[in-house]
């Protein structure tokens, strides 16, 4: 089982990918390690002062979970960063939230999808990390089929929230993967390979206006919760300004 692979992105490059199991002494060299690491969260969490903010143990609780995940151990990652997204959301501290659904959805488990929308919603809705938006998003790319639709808005959503919210090198970065992401779901979608395909693409899915866009992507994400929310959005909206 690999480490994760340190990179400027911290969300984006999840997955230096697992190894296979009889890979020898390099696989048992990476287990100890990440069980090492979960061993020192799990201290942290023991060594929190009397006083200690929720949302202290609610980082730590989403750096268990993610170790959690590299050690196969789902199940009990994603109820680590369940009750991680519940201390957050208290708090209304939604970067930590989305962190926690995204965590949630690589656990692979019964609510994974449900946990997938959530994030996607408070990532759009909320001027968090652009990185950390555009992760959730990646992930309803490679969730749906080649021809969906979907897939195409939430690449348009990524590209705009990458515009509207990254600066310098973050911006350049992201702006050059989600372009990557357009290219890719437009080649899947409709076979796109050269430019003025691609500009038709675009115009005739409708999505190059975020006002289009945007109200779609709602859809796909009441798709994924279905009835399951776990935060009251209508409650969290009156709290926006011009609204």
């Amino acid at each position: 089982m690999a480490v994760r692979k340190k990179t400027d992105m911290k969300y984006l490059d999840e997955g230096a990918g697992m190894r296979d199991a009889d890979s020898g002494d390099d696989e048992t060299v990476s287990v100890e390690k990440l069980r090492q690491e979960l061993a020192t969260a799990q201290q942290a969490l023991i060594e929190l002062p009397a006083a200690y903010a929720p949302t202290q143990k609610a980082e730590i609780q989403n750096r268990i979970a993610e170790i959690l995940i590299d050690l196969r151990q789902g199940e009990a990652a994603f109820d680590t960063a369940r009750e991680a997204f519940d201390t957050f959301a208290t708090a209304a501290q939604w970067e930590g939230a989305v962190h926690a659904c995204n965590i949630m959805f690589m656990a692979d488990q019964p609510a994974s999808l449900a946990a997938l929308g959530q994030g996607v919603w408070l990532a759009v809705t909320f001027p968090i990390d652009p990185e950390l938006s555009v992760a959730v998003l990646q992930h309803i790319i490679d969730e749906t089929p080649t021809d969906s639709d979907g897939a195409a808005v939430a690449a348009a959503v990524a590209h705009y929230v990458v515009d509207l919210r990254a600066a310098d090198k973050q911006r350049d970065n992201l702006m050059l993967f989600t372009n990557h992401m357009m290219g890719s779901v437009a080649r899947r979608h409709s076979d796109v390979q050269k430019q003025e395909q691609f500009d038709f693409w675009m115009e005739k899915m409708e999505l190059t206006d975020p006002a289009k866009f945007l109200p779609r992507l709602r859809n796909v994400v009441d798709v994924l919760v279905q009835e399951d929310w776990w935060i009251d959005r209508e409650a969290i909206w009156a709290t926006l300004p011009d609204q």
